[in-house]
C-alpha cells in the first residue's frame, strides 16, 4: 500500500523554495498512472510523483542569463543550464530529472502539464496558462519515488473560450496558424528575412497579439534568444 501522501506545507513547499532559488519555478505536479507516458526511475519502479519545472513571464530569465552556460559560447546554453539546475535539485530533494529535449521516445510534457496545473491547448497551439496566457515554459520535470503531497488542482476554464476574435490567429504575418495546423516552413522563412524588428528581435507577432497575460510577455531579449534557437534548429536540421 502506498504511503499517504505529505500535506503539500512541507516537502513540496520546500521544492518550490530551492527552485525558486535555483532560477525556475514549480509548475505543479501530479501522480502519475499508468496512462502518463512517465518513464520507470532507475531502478525500474514507477514514480509516485512527478513534478514540473520551468518559467513564467521574465521571473527566472535573469537567472539563467547570469549564468556560465549564457556565456560560454556552447550549444544548447539554456538546456545545459536547466540540465544543471533541475539535477542539483533532484540531489538535494530526492528526485531524478526528466527532459522535454531528450529522445526519442519524447516524452509528454503537453500532456503532463495539463494533469499538473490548470492549463489548456490554445488555437496557436501552445499551452495558454488562465494567468500567464502564452508567457510560460516548461524546462523539465523531477520524478519522485514516493507520493508528495500537491497542492489541489483548481478548476478554471480555458480563456480562449470567451476569446470571439482570435486575435492571435489574424495576427501572424504569413497566417502560418491556421487553428488546426502550423506551417512551420512558412513561419521560419519569415523570421528569417524579417528586415524591421518583429517576429525576429520581439518575439512572434501571433503571440503578442493574445491578450492573456499580457504583462507576463517575454522582454526582447528573452523573446529573441527563442526565435534565434527556432532558426538555428530548423538551420541544423537540413
Amino acid at each position: 500500500m502506498s504511503a499517504p501522501a505529505e500535506s503539500p506545507d512541507t516537502r513540496y513547499a520546500e521544492l518550490v523554495h530551492d527552485a525558486e532559488r535555483g532560477g525556475l519555478a514549480c509548475r505543479g505536479g501530479f501522480h502519475p498512472g499508468p496512462d502518463d507516458a512517465v518513464p520507470a526511475l532507475p531502478d525500474g519502479t514507477r514514480p509516485g510523483t512527478l513534478v514540473l519545472l520551468g518559467f513564467v513571464g521574465d521571473r527566472q530569465w535573469d537567472v539563467f542569463r547570469r549564468a556560465p552556460e549564457a556565456a560560454d559560447g556552447l550549444a544548447d546554453p539554456l538546456d545545459r543550464w536547466s540540465r544543471r539546475v533541475i539535477d542539483a535539485l533532484g540531489a538535494r530533494h530526492q528526485g531524478f530529472g526528466v527532459y522535454p529535449n531528450e529522445g526519442p521516445p519524447w516524452w509528454p510534457f503537453q500532456q503532463w502539464a495539463m494533469r499538473a496545473e490548470r492549463i489548456h491547448a490554445s488555437p496557436l497551439g501552445m499551452l495558454i496558462h488562465p494567468d500567464y496566457g502564452l508567457w510560460h515554459a516548461y524546462r523539465g520535470a523531477l520524478m519522485f519515488p514516493d507520493r508528495l503531497g500537491l497542492p489541489p488542482i483548481e478548476s478554471r476554464p480555458s480563456p480562449c473560450e470567451r476569446c470571439v476574435d482570435r486575435p492571435c490567429l489574424r495576427g501572424c504575418p504569413v497566417g502560418a496558424f491556421t487553428g488546426t495546423g502550423y506551417d512551420v516552413a512558412a513561419c521560419a522563412s519569415h523570421v528569417r528575412s524579417a528586415a524591421r524588428v518583429d517576429c525576429l528581435e520581439q518575439g512572434c507577432e501571433a503571440r503578442r497579439r493574445c491578450p492573456v497575460g499580457a504583462a507576463y510577455a517575454y522582454r526582447p531579449d528573452h523573446a529573441g534568444f527563442h526565435m534565434r534557437a527556432f532558426i538555428g534548429r530548423r538551420r541544423s536540421a537540413k
